[in-house]
């Protein structure tokens, strides 16, 4: 229970049945206070429930999903724990891109670890959503830690990814709205990993989902993702074709989903997220 105690809790409030808490403790991997939320269902009162990890984009906060992408009720329904982190370490001390651009720094960890200064001491993302808060996570709150899954978007979507395919053995189900398939090919991706991983592209592999799949990695299911086809950030940033390619390349099952009239934002993802949930609750045994 001592981890559970260190949880500052910031606020909780009822919701369907269940509650959506934000919390706050200190990270020693990213040597920081660190923040989450977290939305226990009514299911969970009779026992450990599996649990769903959404990792957020740029800019974005813990609060972002939990507000933004109506999840709740159908969580509620399937007995899902859901869990969403914040998406950087913040502070006084942690370092920021020097001109404060949004798409690297604070709100822009792209779930790696760090391993350039100024970034290596704090940004450990990789790490912190991987090892530290699961213990946290089997501490505090009813969870089932063998029936896990992680999805996300943009950003976020990378990383449900490539934390998928790196732990298949924790995360059994995997889904991604409009990810960032390619980041070593796109200039997001190689903005941050020559920031976070050094100016070596053979650095970034590690952190690259098409590459992963060509390296072997798979993932148990079949990984559904959904893509708008108005997103601004389509062509340049998203590439969901060489993610296409390579699961097909690799014999990974992909459900890979186009939807005309939608764009990058939260309207679209609180479209489909029902369908992401029960995705997610068929693979991990939920009622």
């Amino acid at each position: 229970m001592a981890i559970a105690n260190l949880l500052e809790t910031i606020s909780e409030h009822r919701c369907f049945g269940g509650t959506v808490g934000y919390y706050r403790h200190r990270s020693a991997v990213n040597d920081c206070e660190m923040r989450f939320a977290a939305f226990v269902p009514p299911a969970a009162r009779n026992g450990a429930v599996p649990v769903l990890t959404w990792l957020s984009g740029l800019t974005c906060t813990e609060e972002t999903f939990m507000i933004k992408a109506g999840a709740q009720r159908v969580a509620a329904e399937r007995g899902l724990l859901l869990i969403a982190p914040d998406t950087s370490p913040r502070g006084e001390r942690v370092p920021d891109a020097e001109d404060a651009a949004w798409d690297l720094g604070l709100g822009a960890g792209f779930y790696v670890d760090a391993t350039e200064s100024p970034w290596a001491g704090h940004y450990r993302m990789y790490s912190y959503v991987t090892a530290e808060l699961p213990e946290i996570v089997a501490t505090a709150f009813p969870a089932d830690m063998r029936r896990q899954g992680i999805f996300g978007h943009s950003m976020g979507g990378h990383g449900a990814l490539v934390l998928g395919l790196r732990h298949p053995e924790t995360y059994r189900s995997v889904s991604a709205f409009a990810p960032i398939a390619a980041p070593a090919s796109c200039p997001w991706g190689q903005k941050a990993f020559s920031a976070y991983l050094g100016p070596d592209p053979a650095a970034w592999r590690d952190w690259d989902a098409t590459e992963l799949l060509g390296r072997g990695r798979r993932s148990p299911h079949t990984i559904l993702v959904d893509q708008g086809l108005e997103d601004p950030f389509l062509a340049a940033q998203l590439n969901p074709e060489a993610l296409e390619e390579a699961c097909a390349a690799a014999g990974q099952p992909l459900e890979l989903r186009r939807h005309a009239g939608y764009d990058h934002g939260y309207y679209f993802i609180a479209s489909f997220m029902a369908d992401h949930l029960h995705h997610h609750a068929a693979v991990l045994g939920a009622p």
